[in-house]
């Protein structure tokens, strides 16, 4: 009724009131009346919006690839931002008279993707490839403080890249190098394994062989040593051999000359018997025959006189006629003999 009507905000709109055009109010979440005639509103949400997008771009060695991600963006000074778009309410507040806040969103998207798409045309593929947590961090130190965002009151509060990914026949390429890449990691992990092997077994056998040769070494220090002290036992049999040689040897000239000794005093004692024996015999020489026999016969026993007389009897048997013997006087003389 007289064009008067009702206008009410959610607390994350910013909103202003113009009459007439002048600014009689603005402010967050406002509510009032005006006159439709005169007054024309602007409403400006200032939460957070969120803007997909994804990016169809050539490398420097022409390959094409994709760059897909999303950003956050906040339109933190409403007065700039309505100097320099239109976000004035239709009449009946069912929408924006322009079509500029419908496309904020591709003039921030536009803004970021001429980055990302400098970035990816001076970076080979291989590369580029691995760009997703660098140009993501490039991009939000870049448009931190853009100065055109600020001059349109848009702050960028975050970027982030979910997948940079190469077209399908690229992919296929890549991942058939990279599978030829693997297998062939394989093949050498597989390569040094066995010549690990081969190393170890040939370190085992060197160290089985330079025991072996400790253990010989060992063998023929205890044979040398053996053998020295064998010459060493040799050495002193053959000193005690000739040392008791040569005691026999002395012992033999001492025996030698006590023989000699012995000799010279058996003949000198010979001598001297022979002296004696020839003094006895020139002596008896002297004497008469019968008185050698009565010195004889005086010093022998009986027996050796009743022999005697045997003797002499047979000797002059011719001469006797008859001689009776009785056995009483080879009995009493038998007797004597075989006493002990």
């Amino acid at each position: 009724m007289f064009g008067i009507k009702f206008y009410k905000a959610d607390s994350s709109t910013y909103v202003i009131k113009t009459v007439n055009g002048k600014v009689r109010q603005q402010g967050k979440g406002l509510s009032f009346f005006y006159n439709a005639v005169n007054t024309s509103i602007a409403a400006i949400p200032v939460n957070v919006q969120e803007a997909p997008f994804i990016f169809n771009l050539q490398t420097a060695d022409f390959q094409s690839i994709t760059v897909q991600g999303q950003l956050s963006y906040q339109i933190a000074d409403p007065v700039k931002t309505v100097e320099m778009l239109n976000f004035t309410l239709k009449k009946n507040n069912s929408g924006w008279l322009s079509e500029d806040p419908l496309k904020l969103a591709d003039r921030v998207i536009r803004s970021v993707g001429a980055v990302i798409q400098n970035r990816v045309e001076n970076t080979q593929l291989r590369d580029a490839l691995r760009l997703s947590q660098e140009l993501a961090d490039n991009l939000r130190e870049r448009f931190r403080e853009d100065a055109a965002f600020a001059a349109i009151g848009i702050t960028l509060l975050d970027i982030t890249i979910s997948a940079i990914k190469p077209s399908p026949e690229t992919a296929r390429a890549l991942e058939a190098e990279a599978r030829e890449a693997i297998l062939q990691e394989a093949d050498d992990a597989t390569y040094a394994r066995r010549k690990s092997a081969v190393e170890q077994e040939r370190m085992i056998r060197e160290a089985e062989l330079q025991t072996e040769l400790s253990v010989q070494q060992k063998e023929q220090e205890i044979a040398e040593s053996r053998l020295s002290n064998e010459r060493t036992l040799l050495r002193a049999s053959a000193e005690t051999e000739r040392e008791r040689l040569q005691a026999n040897i002395e012992a033999e000239t001492q025996r030698q000359s006590l023989v000699e000794l012995e000799v010279a005093n058996s003949r000198q004692q010979a001598d001297a018997e022979a002296y004696a024996i020839a003094a006895r015999m020139n002596a008896f020489k002297q004497l008469p025959v019968d008185n050698l026999k009565a010195m004889a016969l005086a010093k022998m026993q009986p027996e050796q006189l009743m022999a005697m007389a045997f003797e002499s009897l047979a000797q002059n048997a011719g001469k006797i006629g008859e001689l009776n013997i009785t056995p009483d006087l080879f009995g009493q003389a038998l007797q004597k003999a075989v006493r002990p």
